[in-house]
């Protein structure tokens, strides 16, 4: 403290900061790329570790042996689905009823703010069916939630059969103390969103639904079924969420375990744990992992049906049967098995799951990265943000040097006008709201003059409105009318320096990956930007936001091993787009209002920097 006090000491300590910001910033880069990418080497990672005490031991005897039942319960289910031409309710109704459950039904519709091409939609109707097994043991205060959606196809119809074997299973067990949930949803993410907002009387997303007649206790913990193939290789584990939510690690520590007691083949973003981690191959195998959750992470969307429960401060994930793996072959009873060790542990629990982290990293099954372990690698890229303001600061407030008659006097610097900050800061935001609103608004008359389809012409209207960005500093010069100073554009560029910094850090707490990615691109050009040099404007291009999803798009395709051309990449990129502006309205994804109306303004401030006059 003596040395901020002592105002010697703090204007020595503040002159050393402003002579070596240059290095520190640039040393501070590397060394939060460099922690970064060490978090994927194993000895710098913990082993994942059992915090609940009613999930320590994974000594239960599994007794669920009716997995030819559920294959021959598929192809019943199957013929009914093709001859319905979609999910046959009242065939479901029965069979859960035959099963000794409470059965309830739930209509819901939406209409889409535009049509997905990506599912060739437009206006959804559906219905949910969900079965009700009744605690025998408890007061019914709580419950777990076992859901399979039915996917159009034969896709995931063994799944759902899978779902009534289990149900007819564990109504012969007397040992249960929760409420059990089994709920087939129809339209994937849609239909469990209008079952949750019914179960919960909650309408956010304008979704139009049937109240639901049956309800049981507090909604515990989730398991997302979906089986993607008639042959089952191995399990993968999917756990991002909506908006980057992640479930208790204990939930992915029990479902490790379960795999290790039964011997069945396990991945996380689909590939398997190696264990020459003091190898190349090993830790860019780990890295790899690492990166892929960090892209699915950033992107705010939810990879299964688990991702909507999380927003209820339910934990959920998904388990997804795949076909990748020729040596191994996982049959029906051993999946059902697995789900029954998971639903009977999760029974066990007398509290909700609290004891394990929420924020963390997985490179292996077996090895996690905390919020302590991760979070510094950002805290230096941030830092970067608060040396540069605190060099403006100084240089704005040090006195200008001026020759009067052959003496050297000091001259307070002119202050700017409070236009000079005002009117590129509003410009700003409000381009980023025409960016938020206007391509969803103006899709129809996008439609009736240009030769598009309702998608396209959102996407290009959002694409358009991004690009006449550009034209900023030309109107913002316009409008100052010769108010801008010398000290204009350093104040400016202080204001979106902090402004970027409060930013990031706030994106960083609710969604590390979504505020480090962002931190990666956007920290070094920003930083070191000034007026009037033609190679900043083109660096400042290809780090903008939208650049920077571009990226993104041909780096998940690498990591998942399906590379794409040039081509390909550009068109996985306008759908990224137009997914992003539908998860919002759907779902409630905030990534892109959060690009659209504070991270790119920030960064258009920082463009009219580069053009100021």
């Amino acid at each position: 403290m003596g040395l901020l006090s002592d105002p010697n000491r703090r204007k020595a300590l503040t002159g050393l900061l402003t002579r070596l910001n240059t290095p520190i910033c640039i040393v501070c880069y590397l060394a939060g790329i460099v922690w970064f990418m060490g978090l994927a080497f194993e000895p710098f990672t913990l082993r994942t570790y059992m915090s609940e005490n009613a999930m320590g031991s994974t000594m239960v005897e599994e007794r669920f042996s009716s997995g030819e039942r559920a294959l021959s319960l598929a192809k019943e289910f199957d013929a009914h689905k093709r001859k319905a031409g979609g999910m046959p309710v009242e065939w479901l109704v029965k069979a859960m009823q035959s099963r000794g459950l409470e059965v309830f039904t739930q209509s819901f519709s939406r209409k889409l703010p535009f049509p997905d091409e990506n599912k060739e939609r437009y206006m959804v109707r559906g219905t949910n069916v969900y079965g009700i097994l009744r605690a025998p043991r408890a007061p019914r205060t709580e419950a777990l939630v076992i859901t399979a959606p039915c996917s159009p196809g034969n896709t995931n119809n063994q799944a759902v059969a899978l779902l009534l074997a289990l149900a007819q299973y564990f109504r012969n067990q007397i040992y249960w103390a929760k409420d059990i949930i089994f709920l087939v949803n129809e339209h994937d993410l849609i239909g469990t969103q209008a079952w949750l907002e019914g179960y919960h009387h909650t309408n956010i997303t304008g979704m139009e639904y049937s109240p639901l007649q049956g309800r049981a206790g507090s909604i515990q913990a989730a398991l997302s079924l979906e089986l993607s193939s008639d042959v089952i290789t191995s399990l993968d584990l999917v756990l991002e969420g909506l908006n980057g939510q992640l479930p208790n690690l204990d939930l992915a520590n029990l479902f490790y375990a379960f795999c290790q007691k039964l011997g069945v083949l396990c991945t996380i973003q689909g590939k398997l744990q190696r264990n020459d981690w003091d190898t190349a191959e090993g830790y860019t195998h780990a890295a790899q992992t690492m990166m892929l959750m960090v892209l699915k992470q950033a992107c705010g969307r939810s990879w299964g049906d688990h991702g909507l429960f999380l927003r209820y401060h339910i934990e959920a994930a998904s388990v997804r049967g795949i076909n990748s793996f020729r040596h191994y072959k996982t049959d029906a009873t051993t999946i059902g098995r697995l789900l029954e060790g998971m639903v009977r542990k999760l029974n066990n629990l007398l509290e909700r799951l609290h004891q394990s982290y929420f924020f963390y990293l997985l490179p292996s099954l077996s090895r996690f990265v905390s919020i302590g372990y991760y979070m510094p690698a950002f805290g230096l890229l941030a830092v970067i943000l608060l040396l540069r303001a605190l060099d403006l600061w100084v240089h704005l407030g040090a006195p200008a040097l001026a020759a009067v008659d052959g003496v050297t006097e000091a001259e307070q610097p002119s202050s700017p006008g409070v236009l000079t900050v005002l009117t590129p800061v509003v410009i700003s935001h409000l381009t980023g709201v025409a960016l938020y609103l206007l391509p969803v608004h103006l899709q129809e008359m996008a439609v009736e003059h240009f030769p598009v389809s309702e998608t396209e012409a959102v996407v290009l209207t959002a694409i358009a409105i991004y690009t006449a960005g550009l034209a900023l500093p030309h109107n913002t010069q316009r409008l100052l009318s010769g108010e801008g100073t010398e000290q204009g554009w350093k104040v400016l560029k202080l204001t979106a320096l902090l402004y970027l910094a409060v930013l990031l850090g706030c994106t960083a707490l609710i969604n590390f990956s979504l505020g480090f990615i962002l931190a990666v691109t956007l920290v070094p050009i920003t930083a070191s930007i000034t007026p009037h040099i033609a190679l900043y404007a083109v660096v400042m291009v290809l780090l903008s936001p939208a650049f920077t999803i571009l990226y993104c798009v041909f780096i998940y395709q690498e990591l998942i091993e399906a590379p794409v051309s040039v081509s390909e990449g550009w068109m996985l990129f306008l759908s990224v787009i137009s997914q992003g502006i539908l998860d919002h309205a759907l779902y409630g994804s905030l990534v892109y209002p959060l690009l659209a109306l504070f991270i790119y303004p920030c960064w258009l401030m920082f463009w009219n920097i580069l053009f100021w006059n």
